[in-house]
């Protein structure tokens, strides 16, 4: 896929105006975000991401547009499950709910910038080094069989990495809010407050989960170009999620073992892509080995599939027996 520096400085542009539009709509004058608005702004960006993966499929052809459209899905659903964490720091630092949408938009935007570059290292990698795909694909496998034994429940607390523990050494931190400011000066000092703290606290966090995201994507294209705008679209939507789901992120028992399930698939991909193409002189002296790959409609029909039976398999349930339902913090569902 040939995508000139115009294409990219344009997309990145129109992200931007996206984002700034959102900003001064949304967050002009702090509010509450009800679910009818957070409703609108989900289905804006969902249309927006089909709109470009249209684009993708008649500028490029179907084979880009899949590509896209199954990064994007699995980007936004290992995004739903982040949410768990988000509800977490937001009730840990109590953050006013007229300001959360400001944390998540402020957060999100660095977590981009962040990923844009885990992204261009990526990129890097695989095109110098083709058996990174060994080192992805086991990856994935080892996150899946992790996230299948995670359990989010209300006696988990977040602990502060190490980004924000190196910012309160630099900085003194007020112990209150004041409004929606970041920064305040006290009798002549310069203090960072919780609402700065909190934003990279959401930052910082969500960069760790490009650690399995980023290779996940990969396994589904290896376009840096595909790879950026699917993961920037599932990002811009995120915080409009957060607001939409609500109580019903809770019921989504089975999400975790769905998103397991996904990233194994896309693991084991990785892994016979790897052996497909391989060129290490200790592996069969070279050669590439005769297995089996999985192409990108079938990818895409796993990921909508696995998903689908997730959702439906967590509501049934919750619906038979609603004490099954995730408990997250008093705080989770009062947005």
């Amino acid at each position: 896929m040939n995508v000139p520096a115009w294409m990219w400085l344009a997309t990145i542009g129109g992200l931007l105006v996206l984002l700034a539009v959102d900003l001064v709509i949304v967050d002009r004058k702090p509010h509450e975000v009800t679910i009818g608005e957070a409703a609108r702004w989900v289905i804006f960006y969902v249309a927006m991401a089909a709109l470009f993966g249209l684009g993708i499929w008649y500028f490029s052809g179907g084979q880009y547009a899949t590509e896209f459209f199954a990064g994007y899905i699995t980007e936004y659903s290992l995004s739903v499950d982040n949410l768990f964490i988000f509800l977490i720091i937001m009730t840990t630092f109590k953050v006013p709910a007229i300001h959360q949408h400001k944390v998540l938009l402020i957060g999100i935007v660095l977590a981009l910038v962040m990923r844009g570059i885990f992204i261009a290292a990526g990129a890097a990698l695989i095109a110098q080094f083709s058996w990174v795909f060994f080192i992805f694909g086991a990856f994935l496998i080892y996150t899946g069989w992790q996230l299948a034994r995670e359990n989010h429940d209300e006696e988990e607390e977040y602990k502060e990495n190490l980004m924000l523990r190196m910012v309160r050494k630099v900085f003194p931190v007020t112990d209150d809010y004041h409004d929606s400011k970041s920064f305040i000066k006290i009798d002549g000092k310069r203090y960072v407050t919780p609402m700065f703290i909190v934003m990279v606290a959401i930052g910082s966090t969500d960069l760790l989960f490009a650690l399995d995201s980023i290779p996940a994507i990969f396994g589904l294209t290896k376009e840096p170009f595909l790879v950026f705008t699917a993961n920037a679209f599932a990002l811009m939507g995120l915080r409009q999620l957060y607001f939409l789901l609500g109580g019903l992120l809770a019921k989504l028992i089975y999400l975790s073992i769905g998103l397991s399930v996904i990233l194994g698939f896309i693991g084991v991909k990785l892994i016979l892509e790897a052996l497909h193409t391989n060129n290490l002189p200790f592996l069969n002296g070279g050669e590439p080995f005769h297995v089996p790959t999985i192409g990108i409609e079938v990818s895409l029909s796993v990921i909508i599939g696995v998903l689908a039976i997730t959702t439906i398999a967590s509501l049934w349930k919750v619906k038979r027996h609603p004490e099954a339902a995730k408990h997250i913090g008093a705080d989770a569902n009062q947005h």
